[in-house]
């Protein structure tokens, strides 16, 4: 089996694993998620108040004729698929950040989304032996095959001890 046709190795939450189970190529559908517009429109009055995400009317005349989702909620959704199914309690230790996010196309509500992880590189931390960079590509897809939102994030993962020096 090639690196890109993996299963979803990490589909269940908080499983044991460590930087070694994280194997540069592999691709992980995490879940899915759908949205919710009572949900979307309380997320949005609060955080990212802005027209397009809370007025209907004034949503209608706008750039995407309707309401849409704050990019954030979009993303808040897509990180609590990819906390429980990507990354480990054992093992993760921390972000020093993301090289990059995209919000590529409207999201509505009723969408259903999904999560993609393309592991696009790991090495061994060189000052930190212990742990490892995983850096990733995480995608997010509607249920018509579109890309609506990406990022590339960066992950510290530590180590398992029981295959240190091996």
């Amino acid at each position: 089996m090639s690196a890109s046709a993996h299963p979803n190795l990490f589909s269940s939450p908080d499983h044991d694993r460590y930087f070694e189970d994280y194997i540069s190529g592999a691709v992980h559908l995490l879940g899915e998620f759908k949205i919710v517009e009572d949900e979307m429109l309380a997320y949005a009055r609060e955080f990212d108040p802005q027209e397009i995400h809370i007025d209907r009317e004034q949503a209608a005349e706008g750039p995407f004729q309707g309401l849409i989702a704050s990019g954030w909620y979009t993303g808040a959704l897509m990180m609590r698929i990819f906390a429980r199914n990507f990354l480990s309690n054992v093992s993760s230790r921390a972000s020093p950040g993301i090289d990059g996010l995209r919000w590529l196309a409207p999201v509505r509500a009723d969408d259903v989304l999904r999560v993609r992880v393309s592991i696009l590189e790991t090495r061994r931390s060189a000052s930190k032996p212990d742990r490892g960079i995983v850096k990733s590509l995480i995608e997010v897809i509607n249920q018509d095959d579109q890309l609506v939102m990406d990022i590339q994030g960066v992950n510290i993962i530590a180590c398992d001890p029981a295959r240190q020096g091996k």
